[in-house]
């Protein structure tokens, strides 16, 4: 048995987890309740979104991640006939150009008209614009759209925006044919606490969590635990799951292999998959399939 990582207090890093597992912040991520009282539209986060995510490593890591872990559980994806792929909050689009540059039938949805345009405007760059079926609307209402069902459908930082976080998987299912997958990642509650107790922000800590209107953390962190409820409850078991961004988050001081974005892709790559690391990433990665 490896030795515990030990912390600059000389606190074991397991501890740690265990205090972030037994008290969370609240614990209205597993009533399915949620502290945003409507669906969050990104059209006032959009720039913003673009320039802090994507603009650098952290969009990276993500794509890099998520890709990975496709290929995972669809090892035929970037060579097999063309699947049809739904894209539910698809933000900037990245995923749904690169699929649908791949042959894929993709439907994009996205509440932001702002999202929208711009996923438009980076698959008219890739020549793709008219093989993606684009719906600019709140996802309940995708149902009104006989769109039928899916081989994969994607929901990536979505689920932690929603007022009610607890019904977006059991509508998502809906979508799934029977060998379909869920890929879905959400905010992890558990690197919410962690990365405040690293940073002495225990005042955060002390009561009920509230993000900033203006902000990109959402203010519905989720617990793993809720979710992988929601999964069951949904009759969906999940097959896969990795961490997104476990450290690059937590570096205040840049120092050796951090300043290589390469070797950070690389590091974030193999301990995303490796507990007890995963359960820090910033998000959390489920694939998830309809339960035989």
């Amino acid at each position: 048995m490896h030795a515990p990582l030990y912390l600059p207090s000389q606190i074991p890093v397991n501890i740690v987890l265990l205090f972030i597992l037994y008290y969370p912040l609240d614990d209205s991520a597993s009533t399915g309740l949620s502290k945003n009282t409507v669906d969050r539209n990104f059209d006032d986060l959009s720039e913003k979104f673009a320039r802090k995510v994507y603009g650098g490593l952290k969009g990276d890591i993500r794509l890099a991640i998520i890709w990975r872990d496709l290929l995972a559980v669809l090892p035929d994806l970037e060579t097999q006939a063309p699947l049809r792929i739904l894209d539910i909050g698809g933000g900037l689009g990245q995923l749904t150009v690169a699929l649908a540059k791949l042959g894929h039938q993709v439907v994009y949805n996205d509440l932001s008209r702002q999202m929208l345009e711009a996923a438009q405007n980076l698959a008219q760059e890739a020549e793709v614009l008219d093989q993606i079926s684009w719906y600019q609307q709140p996802y309940q209402t995708l149902k009104s759209e006989n769109l039928g069902q899916f081989d994969l459908v994607m929901s990536h930082a979505l689920i932690e925006w929603l007022a009610e976080p607890g019904l977006l998987i059991a509508d998502v299912q809906n979508y799934l044919a029977p060998k379909g997958l869920l890929s879905l990642t959400f905010y992890n509650q558990n690197a919410l606490v962690y990365r405040n107790l690293i940073r002495g922000n225990f005042n955060v800590l002390q009561g009920e969590f509230s993000a900033h209107p203006k902000s990109l953390t959402p203010g519905e962190p989720l617990q793993p635990d809720a979710v992988q409820q929601w999964v069951e409850q949904a009759g969906l078991t999940t097959d896969y799951s990795a961490g997104i961004r476990v450290f690059h988050d937590y570096v205040t001081t840049q120092r050796g292999g951090h300043e290589d974005a390469s070797a950070v892709i690389d590091m974030e790559l193999r301990y995303s998959v490796q507990e007890p690391f995963k359960w820090l990433g910033r998000y959390i990665h489920f694939v998830c399939s309809v339960a035989r």
